[in-house]
């Protein structure tokens, strides 16, 4: 078994638009997604929109 090594400039550059340009924006999407879900239902179970 190797020893842990380093990684690379490209590495770290491939990981970070990984995270930036797909990850980032998938996780935003569902996270606005799942509050209107949320929203929809109360919606339809209690028939108006929370207040505060």
């Amino acid at each position: 078994m190797e020893a842990n090594k380093a990684p690379t400039k490209a590495q770290e550059m491939r990981a970070f638009l990984a995270l930036t340009v797909i990850t980032a924006p998938i996780v935003a999407v569902m996270a606005v997604g799942g509050y209107g879900f949320c929203i929809w239902m109360m919606q339809l179970l209690t028939g108006h929109l929370p207040t505060g």
